[in-house]
């Protein structure tokens, strides 16, 4: 056996601990670069703390999710400004968009020097400037991997850039920064962390490591997902979808991901369709698809038992088979109010397409089995369906 498990160089969690960001932030330079998501209002604090600390802030919005314009433009700013910290504060995209804006500004260049699958696929050679990545949803897990997701509008498909040297220095997670989610959001987000902690659990590159942040995780969905999304301010719930969402993180940095994440970055490449809303649609037909294929032609694969155990941490039921994980994600979905792909404009017309770019898609590559592109055709076939999620 042999693996590696890496991730931020420090992780700070828990309610309140947003306090903290100023003099964290002024342990690293005297002039931060902000990166939020579309507006500021809850920045507040966190911009009062920076000052508190003596710390100089610009502010670079991100409008949806990134692209590789919004990098460009953003690590321009920040070189101009004379930054010498990235703050990321706001979802995933805002996130990414901070990893990928400090490592520009350390080595130069644009993005596509540095993108795999459509760009030049160069390596960082210096260490990015110091980031703090400090998520306000509970899905991502993005402030402790080494990828930044971005959009490339031209090539009509999401990438990434990735380098060890994207790790931020801190990961700061208080759950308070999640109570104000609005139940759509909340939803989009927790499945995405739910993906995030079945597809590494059972993907080619799990390990023992990543295996138990998996259990835990998954556990904490299990009882808290339907919670927080009935009742935001409900602290336990958050507590539990911030931690789940982190272990995520982890989990898939060293692990992988799956097919449902391949699909995932392909589909929101080319429409305008949130990230975990779509994972949660393409997970119960990937892992269906899963299942029968390992059943077929790789039986005696350790997925198949893992597969087994989704389905006792998701249930509570111990002697629960892998087909009752499936139904489980299911329920949950059809609960979530999960729309198919076609209210996303994805049609059938779109799948040969869509299939192509799949399979060669680097989170595809870590599916417990490679599948066929009739077996991708089909999952697809069935996330467009007219039914939130077929009864």
């Amino acid at each position: 056996m042999r693996f590696e498990f890496a991730t931020a160089a420090r992780v700070i969690f828990g309610a309140g601990t947003l306090k903290e960001a100023g003099a964290l932030a002024a342990g690293f330079g005297q002039r931060a670069l902000l990166v939020t998501g579309a507006s500021l209002p809850s920045a507040g604090p966190l911009l009062a703390g920076l000052a508190d600390h003596h710390v100089g802030c610009v502010s670079f919005a991100v409008s949806g999710e990134p692209d590789t314009q919004a990098v460009r433009l953003g690590s321009e700013l920040a070189r101009r400004e004379g930054c010498d910290v990235v703050v990321g504060f706001g979802g995933g995209s805002a996130v990414d968009a901070g990893k990928a804006i400090a490592a520009l500004l350390a080595n130069g260049g644009e993005p596509l020097d540095y993108l795999e699958v459509i760009g030049r696929g160069k390596s960082l050679a210096r260490p990015s400037v110091p980031f703090i990545a400090i998520p306000t949803t509970a899905g991502t897990g993005a402030e402790v991997t080494r990828n930044a997701v971005l959009a490339a509008p031209e090539q009509h498909v999401k990438v990434s850039l990735r380098s060890p040297f994207l790790l931020p220095r801190v990961a700061l997670v208080d759950p308070e920064l999640t109570y104000s989610l609005p139940p759509a959001i909340t939803a989009s987000t927790g499945l995405d962390a739910l993906t995030q902690l079945i597809e590494p659990f059972v993907s080619a590159r799990a390990n023992p490591l990543t295996g138990a942040l998996c259990r835990e995780g998954m556990a904490r969905v299990a009882r808290s997902l339907r919670r927080a999304f009935a009742a935001g301010d409900d602290p336990a719930a958050r507590e539990d979808m911030s931690l789940a969402s982190l272990f995520g993180g982890l989990a898939l940095a060293n692990a992988g991901l799956g097919a449902a994440h391949g699909i995932a970055s392909v589909v929101g490449g080319m429409y305008p369709a949130p990230h975990g809303a779509v994972c949660a649609r393409l997970l119960p037909y990937v892992m269906e698809t899963n299942l029968l294929a390992l059943q077929r032609a790789r039986p005696d694969s350790p997925a198949l038992q893992r597969y087994d155990e989704v389905a006792q941490v998701l249930t509570g039921n111990p002697a629960a088979a892998a087909a009752a994980g499936v139904e489980w994600v299911q329920d949950l979905c059809r609960e979530l109010r999960v729309p198919p792909l076609g209210a996303y404009g994805l049609t059938r017309q779109d799948l040969p397409l869509v299939v192509e770019k799949s399979l060669v898609a680097s989170s595809t590559q870590a599916n417990p089995i490679k599948l066929t592109p009739d077996e991708i055709a089909s999952i697809l076939s069935r996330a467009i369906g007219s039914q939130a999620i077929e009864e």
